[in-house]
Order: C-alpha cells, then structure tokens, then sequence
C-alpha cells in the first residue's frame, strides 16, 4: 500500500541534489484549523533524494499577516537560512489522509509553524522567497481537478503526496535493457520504502507486453518472496517458454540488488473470435459518485469506496469480507500494456482490509504496527482491453483467513458491468514480533 510520505530516515545519496524542484500544477491550500492561511496555483514540491518533501508557497499567496515571525533566524543544513513564523492558537493535528492515525483529544500549538526562505543554500536559489509549512501540524492540500473538471470528479489529497500518476506511469513503463531485460524506474519515499508486489505484478506485465508486440496479456501469475527497495530500480529478466502463432508464454524474475524478490508465469494472446460468450454479473453497489473518496496520496488517481465498507480504525463496525473500491486514473498514455499494469498496479491493496472487516479489534492501520502483512501471491486474468481512464470497480471478496493467510477472489467491472478482469491475492497477517529498535510502520519491512 502506498503510505504518505513522512520525517526523513535516510541520507542522500553522494552527488545527488539537496532538493530537487516539482511544480504542481493544481491549486493548493493550507490550513490552520478552519482558517484558510495560503492558496496558490503555483507552488512546488521540493523533494530531497531519500523522498522527503515538502510544499513551497510564493510569499504573496501566504497570509503572512496573521503569523508572527520569530526572533531569531532559522537554518537548515539543506535548505539554508529562514525566518520561522508562529501563529496563536491551538488545533487537532491535520492527519486525516490514508494511514493516519487516531489522536482523540491530541491538539497541536502554531509555534513557528510556517518557513519563509531568505538566505537559500547554492543552488536553491529558487527557494527565495518561498514559504512552507509543518504538514505535521498546518494541513496542506492539493485540490485534485483541472480546469473544465466535473466537480463531482474533484478530490482533495493530503500532502504530503506519494507522487502523481505521471510518476506511477513512469515507473510501470520498463525501458529495455539488453536481451529479454528491462529496468525499472523509481520513486522513493520515506515512509516504509517497500516495493508493492502488484507493482511488480504491473511492471511484469509490461515488460512481457514489450516482448511480444501485437500480443495481449490475457493471465499473469506472480509469487513475491522477497521484500524490494522502493528506493532502487528493478530488473526484470524474461524467459521464453513458447511463441506459437496464438500465444505466448514467458516467465519473468524480479531482481534487484543481485538478489530475485519475485518470479511469475504471463500468457499472451492474440485474441480470437467468439465461439460463444458469458460473464459473471456485477453484483449490486452504489456508484463511484455515490461512494466516498480515500485519499491514498496519489494525485491523478482517483478512489471512491461505499459508505461503510472500509474504516483503517481497529474499532470500527464489523461487516461482511467484501469492499467495493472505484479507481480511474487522468491522463494516461493510449498505451495498453500501460492500462492493462495500472489496473495490476491496483490488486495487491485492499484485499486484506476486505478479510479484516469481519472481524471486530483489528483494522488495516494495524498493519506495520502491530501486524506484519504483505502480498505473497496474485493471479490475474485480463479479460478484455483495458480502460484505466474510466471507472472500473475492484469488487474484493475474501474467501477464507486461517494459519496467518488471507485468500481473495475479486472481480474487476467497467462502469457498466462488463466483467474485464478477475485476480486472487493470498497474504499473511501475522503478528508483528516485537524487538529492540523496532516497531516503526515507516521503515518496517
């Protein structure tokens, strides 16, 4: 799953720039309680090689009159000198995103709350003049829409974000890399630097889609036995089992590091002729306009769940094992392996919260605290082109949870019902041991 991106806990790697700068091309806001304090259309991520980042505001968007600035400059090692600003008053902390955690009754003060750059380190001279917050404290947003949007597709992200689906796309697309090899890009973050298992099950896909063109990905079987770093590419290696004139058979291996972490079986089809046709029935759910956003840190990507269905909180109301999640990406490439590894991107992240839900004191924010989960296996079976453009529900059904093993039947539907893909997850949810230094979901493995 996909975690905010949090306090930095790696150095930056030798060479690499101190901050690199993101415009973001929406509008963003930050609050202090129900006080609006900045708004702009122009801000810019500054992001540090370990994933850390931070939302710069120009000056003239920040309302610098109701801070106060402090009395004595600021400096960072990074960023250089500063004047920190404080504001009166005290406010619930600002965590209302995926993954946060609930702080009943916990209020956080407005001392030097805001950063305004003066004296910027060489080579952030762009930082001049540029005010960021304490996202720990201030909430700060990015208004998810572009002009000419329906409102109803409108959402709202808790910054600090994982990234854009831009970068999720630029990490899927493997660029070859020599005979049968192809690399990954990556994107890292901070918080628990884990590779997912269905990104890789996507990056697979394309890989084999690169391989045989003209073919498409109609099964992909992946096992993940090995945790990858997010901060690292991968590698994949492909091996031809068969390239007959209907079908194509590879197996491909994850590597990184010099060590495999996954391997799976993809059969490719050049798609035939109906003999005959049937499909499973979507069973009844509300819409994707009447479910409710989650925000899972992604701009450009778009989640609507039903009411009820799914609460991270252990103590939330029980349910029956299902959860109906909506997805629909912006702005993706007219490239279909890259459509067909999006939806893949997406099997591997709420089938165990659907297992979770029956049972009463435990809940998906457990998971890297006090539980240790995590994808062993995902089957997918592609059933049609894919459309990752348009709504598609991820209808999650957990079949069966015993021996620390969750297993999962899914289905995913168009908008109107047409079945275009189904895949099973099996995954562990175990107790987390507990041992010295550890116990951090951030960094947990």
């Amino acid at each position: 799953m996909t975690a905010p991106e949090q306090a930095a806990s790696e150095p930056a790697e030798a060479g690499a720039p101190a901050l690199v700068a993101v415009p973001i091309p929406l509008r963003a806001r930050a609050w202090w309680g129900d006080q609006l304090i900045a708004e702009s259309t122009a801000t810019v991520r500054g992001r540090q090689p370990d994933g850390t980042s931070a939302l710069y505001f120009p000056r003239e968007d920040v309302r610098l009159d109701l801070f106060t600035p402090t009395s004595t400059p600021a400096t960072c090692p990074v960023r250089g000198g500063a004047q920190t600003w404080s504001i009166d008053g005290k406010v619930p902390p600002a965590l209302r995103g995926w993954g946060a955690p609930p702080v009943p009754g916990a209020v956080v003060d407005g001392q030097d709350v805001a950063w305004l750059s003066t004296e910027p380190a060489a080579g952030l001279e762009w930082l001049a003049g540029l005010v960021t917050f304490d996202h720990d404290r201030a909430l700060v947003e990015i208004v998810d829409g572009v002009d000419g949007d329906d409102p109803r597709d409108v959402t709202v992200k808790q910054f600090p974000i994982w990234g854009d689906v831009a970068d999720l796309v630029d990490i899927l697309d493997v660029r070859p890399d020599g005979e049968r090899r192809y690399v990954s890009g990556f994107l890292s973050s901070p918080g628990r630097p884990v590779v997912e298992a269905s990104q890789m099950l996507g990056q697979a896909i394309v890989a084999a889609s690169r391989h045989a063109p003209g073919r498409r990905v109609v099964s992909a079987h992946m096992v993940f036995y090995r945790a990858a770093d997010a901060r690292e590419p991968l590698a994949f290696e492909l091996e031809e089992l068969n390239n007959g004139r209907s079908f194509t058979s590879v197996i491909a291996h994850v590597d990184q590091g010099g060590r495999r972490r996954a391997s799976g079986t993809l059969l490719l089809d050049v798609t035939g002729e109906d003999v005959f046709r049937h499909a499973a029935p979507a069973p009844p759910a509300p819409g994707p306009y009447e479910s409710e956003p989650l925000d899972m840190a992604v701009t450009g990507r778009d989640l609507r769940i039903p009411a009820g269905e799914y609460d991270d909180d252990p103590a939330a109301p029980v349910g029956p094992p299902t959860i109906d999640t909506w997805v629909r990406f912006r702005a993706v490439p007219a490239d279909q392996p890259l459509h067909a590894a999006l939806l893949a991107q997406f099997t591997g992240h709420i089938s165990i919260s659907a297992a979770m839900r029956p049972h009463a004191g435990v809940g998906q924010w457990q998971a890297h605290r006090s539980l240790s989960t995590g994808i062993n296996a995902i089957a997918l079976s592609l059933h049609a082109d894919i459309h990752a453009d348009q709504w598609l529900r991820y209808h999650h059904h957990s079949t069966v949870a015993n021996g620390g093993m969750t297993h999962s039947e899914c289905r995913v539907y168009t908008e109107d019902g047409a079945l275009v893909a189904s895949f099973t997850v099996d995954a562990m949810v175990r107790p987390m041991p507990v041992r010295p230094g550890t116990g951090d979901h951030r960094t947990a493995m």
